[in-house]
């Protein structure tokens, strides 16, 4: 066992420790904060993000406790990745009118969903807003940050992925909060099976192997742009699916 953790694990921290502690970890604050950072709007200042992350990662170190078989490095990246994605929640930093956007997408494509019995083609959810596929797509791009920590991926500390990664609440650890997590999971990965091959491809460079939008947009052969809109519409579908499955709708 290492020191931290035996300081952790008996309940006794001294300052230096915690401190030693805090400045090992901030580059961490750092990694998610950019990765964060790099999905939203220029407006959103990155030292806003750090400070919250800073925050966070506090709270971690001051709460972690090695005795539940976490790794502080994983606990922290949660709760720091928590911090950031709140503080974005408090400053309501996305504008209604592009929350609205994502809404009237989302209703057309539930719309074509029901008029063709499958997932339906961009042509066809163009089709339900008037609008040709060209316009979609700028449509999409308009309201691609807003997908910042709706669907997130979480990795264990084996390195294994699996479909979520949660806000840090008092009652994550909760049976009820388990349960809830392990049946999203299940709808999630049922969601990701009916969407389009190509948007599947998007998610999983994007999510698990962490790779940017740039880099997919190498990978694949195609304009940043389109990778970008792919994502969105990706992310959408599996939101759709989400409301119209989990009991009382989406929270």
């Amino acid at each position: 066992m290492s020191s931290a953790a035996y300081y952790y694990s008996a309940g006794v921290v001294s300052e230096d420790e915690r401190e030693r502690t805090i400045l090992e970890h901030l580059p961490q604050v750092r990694l998610i904060a950019r990765k964060i950072h790099e999905r939203l709007p220029d407006t959103i200042s990155l030292d806003d993000l750090l400070s919250a992350g800073v925050i966070g990662l506090i709270q971690a170190v001051d709460n972690y406790d090695a005795r539940q078989n976490v790794k502080l490095r994983t606990y922290a990246e949660f709760r720091i990745r928590g911090a950031i994605l709140d503080s974005l929640r408090e400053s309501d930093w996305a504008p209604r009118l592009k929350r609205k956007l994502a809404r009237e997408l989302e209703a057309a494509m539930s719309r074509a969903e029901q008029k063709c019995g499958r997932i339906p083609e961009e042509s066809e959810i163009a089709a339900e807003l008037c609008i040709d596929v060209e316009d979609y797509r700028k449509k999409l791009a308009e309201v691609e940050a807003l997908n910042i920590g709706e669907l997130e991926f979480q990795y264990d500390d084996n390195g294994s992925s699996s479909l979520l990664r949660y806000v840090a609440s008092p009652d994550e650890d909760s049976p009820a909060v388990t349960l809830e997590r392990a049946e999203l999971e299940r709808l999630i990965a049922s969601a990701v099976e009916r969407i389009p091959k190509i948007e599947r491809t998007v998610l999983s460079l994007y999510f698990y192997e962490e790779l940017t939008l740039r880099e997919i947009a190498d990978v694949m052969g195609v304009h940043l742009s389109r990778v970008s809109q792919i994502k969105t519409q990706a992310i959408l579908r599996l939101r759709l699916a989400l409301g119209k499955r989990w009991p009382g709708g989406r929270r």
